[in-house]
């Protein structure tokens, strides 16, 4: 995901004097969350590149959108912007919110694990003022926390991919006359992520991968992309990380075996990857689940 202060949702609420930016952290895993307040202003947001989540923390009675204008918010609604939507806001009085935001390749990823769905199938719901105690419960969890602190980050993490989960569950659609032209058969889609999980410990060839499709490396690397939402590489790259996250979690291997088992070459490799994903060391991370 682009820098934080690169968002659009971000920048437009920075870019407003009547704003005051609390915290705000880059998560790993392509996220990113901050805490705002705003009083007696107007905000607009242009088709952003990103998705949004947000929760009212405090106030929100005197917000709403220009076109809805008896529509209110109130402290634990929801709002749900997805990438490319465009939306213009009110906001009288003071509130306080939360955003969660959340790159389209990490919900590519998170439509192909939880969903087994293609992401150009999917697409979220736009939704305002939105009731959801549980998802709301989660915001204010994840609002208290220090964010920078890398005891706090697993929880921090945890908490946003469980927003990311349950708001694909809840808020996800099938596009309407979609006709999909390209991308893998589901048997193949589907043929190609087990082989991946099964053998992250070993060196993968494009054309390993593109063998068990029956395709050109060209071919294959196109429709990959297309049906898993980032190329082969990006994609074993995130794997890799995710197996590793899993087995700090649930082992205690040396980081050095847990670099192997997961396909890279040492435990530098391994630490610089991590590290760049999820802003803390594999060592980091493992004291924080100590610490839980």
């Amino acid at each position: 995901m682009a820098p934080l202060e690169h968002l659009q949702v971000f920048q437009s609420l920075n870019s407003s004097p009547n704003t005051q930016l609390h915290r705000s952290a880059e998560l790993g895993d392509g996220l990113a969350a901050a805490v705002w307040s705003n009083r007696d202003d107007a905000r607009d947001y242009q088709a952003p590149s990103h998705h949004t989540l947000s929760c009212y923390l405090t106030g929100g009675t005197g917000t709403f959108r220009r076109e809805s204008p008896y529509s209110k918010g109130a402290p634990d609604k929801l709002c749900i912007l997805p990438a490319g939507h465009q939306s213009a806001w009110v906001i009288n009085g003071e509130i306080q919110l939360a955003h969660l935001y959340i790159s389209q390749e990490q919900f590519a990823l998170a439509a192909v694990h939880l969903l087994d769905r293609e992401p150009r199938e999917l697409e979220l719901r736009e939704c305002t003022f939105l009731e959801d105690a549980q998802q709301a419960q989660r915001f204010r969890q994840l609002s208290q926390l220090d964010w920078h602190e890398p005891g706090e980050r697993l929880l921090c993490s945890s908490l946003a991919h469980g927003l990311i989960s349950h708001a694909l569950l809840s808020q996800v659609g099938r596009r309407e006359g979609l006709r999909l032209t390209g991308g893998l058969a589901p048997t193949l889609r589907r043929r190609v992520r087990e082989f991946i999980d099964a053998n992250l410990a070993e060196p993968l060839s494009l054309g390993q991968l593109a063998g068990l499709c029956a395709l050109s490396e060209y071919h294959f690397a196109r429709m990959f992309q297309l049906s898993f939402g980032l190329p082969p590489h990006r994609y074993v790259l995130a794997q890799r990380l995710r197996r590793g996250q899993q087995l700090l979690q649930h082992g205690n291997l040396p980081l050095s075996e847990v670099a192997l088992t997961c396909g890279f070459a040492s435990a530098s490799h391994f630490n610089n990857r991590f590290r760049q994903a999820f802003s803390s060391t594999p060592g980091q991370y493992r004291a924080a689940l100590g610490q839980g």
